[in-house]
């Protein structure tokens, strides 16, 4: 079932939003698999009107207009900003990654690998493993990109604000130059790339389908973007390969502000909401929060070296690295939903908990609702214009 099945407002169980009743099911999560590799062209129903508004004073919305002007002065040239006449050592990238994040010189995993198909794996092909991943890893940054570029575009498209037109079609721009970028560095870098995973395939279906304006901002500003937010800055710790660091830096200059905008832009919105359309929000968080969480278990590796990854998901999830890595993915997600007043929408009893918040409890991240929120942050993040002035 999809985000926009069922009946609205009506509320539904963990099977009926996400498939499945257990958060942590491996067989069913794995029962949703990749297209075939050769497939290029996806077509998606895109179901949404196209808005005129005849009325041009952005006066209305300060902020918006505010982060507008610091979207046009912190622009960068793919082509020209990066440098990418280096030479970039993918074997040293993952050990220093492997060592940056477990703090191990040893690339197997922490636990027992006796009684299962890697029990003969050694160094060597550990290494070839962690270069897939790595692969992979940035395969889904970039595909995603592209769905961030479709969404804002339909965002320009639907949204009613004429403030709110103009910023998302800077950020059309920014996606462009992200899916330019991260191309670039998979073909000319590393050795190809991964087709996308189909959990975040059928996220971004399920945000393109969808009708409602809001909705786009939602699955896309708020929580596609929000988890890239903080996955690139992950990877920028704790990458060593100089290239890769300088590409992080100025996409997640540009990511801070596109989630600023899903912030101040839904903030104004959801005040005007009933109880019934915000749970159908925090359904659609929800799902999404899910969706994102799955294709991290990276079945289309496991895939290509014809390994079962069923059996080891219990001891891939015992792995402390890991564990931490997946519930920092949320520290942006879970202080920006609190923020539109999705974790406790719908409260009416004192003590009672709302229904995002224990859906995050869940899922192990409500810890991160007291981090700052992305509406102001972006500026701390114009890494761009410090460059600039430190030029």
């Amino acid at each position: 079932m999809t985000m926009t099945e069922g009946i609205r407002g009506k509320m539904r169980d963990n099977e009926q939003i996400i498939g499945r009743a257990d958060l942590n099911d491996a067989e069913a999560i794995l029962a949703v698999t990749t297209l075939d590799e050769t497939d290029v062209v996806h077509a998606v129903q895109d179901n949404a009107d196209a808005i005129f508004t005849w009325g041009y004073d952005k006066g209305e919305r300060a902020k918006l207009d505010k982060l507008y002007e610091k979207a046009k002065t912190s622009q960068w040239n793919a082509t020209t900003d990066l440098p990418w006449e280096l030479d970039v050592d993918i074997e040293k990238m993952v050990r220093d990654q492997n060592l940056a994040i477990s703090g191990s010189d040893e690339l197997a995993p922490p636990f027992d690998l006796s009684d299962t198909p890697l029990k003969n794996w050694g160094d060597k092909e550990f290494l070839e493993f962690g270069i897939e991943a790595q692969n992979h890893l940035l395969s889904q940054f970039m595909h995603g990109e592209q769905g961030a570029l479709l969404c804002t575009a339909k965002i320009v498209e639907t949204v009613p604000w004429i403030d709110a037109k103009y910023y998302a079609a800077t950020q059309v721009v920014d996606e462009a130059r992200h899916v330019e970028v991260f191309s670039r560095y998979l073909d000319e870098k590393l050795e190809g790339n991964y087709p996308i995973n189909a959990h975040l395939r059928m996220l971004l279906d399920d945000i393109i389908n969808d009708s409602r304006w809001d909705m786009t901002y939602l699955g896309m500003q708020i929580m596609v973007e929000g988890l890239a937010l903080a996955a690139f800055g992950m990877l920028h710790q704790t990458t060593s390969e100089p290239l890769l660091k300088q590409l992080l830096r100025y996409v997640m200059s540009d990511e801070a502000r596109h989630v600023a905008f899903g912030v101040l832009s839904l903030e104004e919105y959801y005040g005007s909401l009933s109880a019934a359309e915000l749970r159908e929000r925090q359904e659609f968080a929800f799902e999404a929060a899910v969706r994102m969480r799955d294709r991290f278990l990276q079945q289309e590796v496991w895939q290509r070296y014809d390994i079962d990854v069923a059996p080891l998901i219990p001891l891939i999830q015992q792995d402390p690295g890991r564990i931490l890595f997946q519930q920092l993915l949320f520290s942006k997600i879970v202080p920006n939903c609190k923020k539109l007043g999705l974790l406790d929408a719908g409260v009416t009893k004192e003590g009672e908990k709302g229904w995002l918040r224990e859906r995050f409890e869940e899922m192990g991240v409500i810890e991160f609702e007291h981090l700052e929120d992305t509406g102001e942050e972006y500026g701390d993040l114009d890494f761009v214009a410090a460059d600039r002035e430190s030029a």
